[in-house]
């Protein structure tokens, strides 16, 4: 199967977002693939934590989710739209949240974020829980694809990478592929993305596929980028640095059970 991870530097103007997401969307299934991810924040990094709020939406109606819908069922596409913000608690806070559509343009599943980022370093200030209300639950859902097997595909957000027990709870459900849109920081991601996907892909033995923001954003942020598709072993079969792009790679469900087999570590956890 092959798989896009699509890059972006979103702005704070919804639509120029869509229509930028459209295009590599368009991208990626002129190139073959079957599942599109893309980044956390696709569709707004605003200047201030609750310009998000603005965008809000219901779960089940809103222009966003009618964009990704829409998109799926003309490109014939699984469409993971990570994220956007749906209704919480209040007016005053939303989730941050994950939306797979399938090539019919079905919503198929949700999976709210449910680790919070904070960090604080004297320079740079985040605090998600500003207006963020945590997910609940982990999320997986079934895709099969053209090459006749049934993927197994975990969704997780950005700061989730960082919780190994949310991947080994995947894992102890029979997840083969995990997917991670997210938005990381220049500064913590130079430090410590790579390793951390590559490790859940390890530790797991299951692809992993990471579509990233990377770039300078309008409001000043910066984004780390590099999003990737690695392999059980921990391969890196395909990545980009920075800027707008998409990245494909193709999973193989035979090297997936090959290397399952040759070191059954999943067999082995005593935890």
């Amino acid at each position: 199967m092959k798989i896009a991870a699509l890059q972006m530097v979103s702005t704070g103007d919804l639509e120029q977002n869509l229509l930028q997401a459209r295009g590599l969307l368009e991208q990626a299934a002129q190139q073959g693939a079957e599942l599109v991810v893309l980044p956390e924040y696709f569709c707004l990094i605003g200047h201030r934590d609750a310009d998000k709020l603005t965008i809000q939406e219901a779960f089940g109606s809103g222009p966003i989710q009618t964009f990704l819908a829409d998109t799926a069922r003309a490109l014939g596409l699984w469409v993971v739209g990570g994220t956007l913000p749906l209704a919480a608690s209040s007016p005053e806070r939303v989730y941050n949240s994950a939306l797979v559509f399938n090539p019919e343009g079905a919503c198929v599943a949700r999976y709210d974020k449910m680790h919070l980022f904070r960090y604080d370093n004297g320079v740079e200030s985040y605090d998600e829980s500003r207006v963020l209300d945590p997910g609940t639950h982990p999320t997986r859902f079934a895709l099969p694809s053209r090459d006749g097997h049934v993927w197994q595909v975990g969704l997780s957000v950005c700061y989730d990478l960082r919780f190994a027990e949310l991947y080994r709870g995947y894992a102890r459900e029979g997840v083969d592929l995990l997917l991670v849109p997210s938005a990381f920081t220049h500064t913590t991601g130079q430090a410590h993305w790579e390793v951390l996907l590559r490790a859940r892909a390890i530790e797991n033995l299951a692809y992993v596929a990471a579509a990233a923001q990377g770039g300078e954003h309008p409001n000043g942020r910066r984004t780390w980028g590099q999003s990737m598709v690695i392999d059980p072993w921990g391969l890196i079969l395909a990545q980009r640095a920075q800027g707008a792009g998409v990245v494909c790679a193709d999973l193989d469900p035979h090297t997936l059970a090959k290397c399952r087999a040759q070191l059954p570590a999943l067999q082995h956890r005593l935890l």
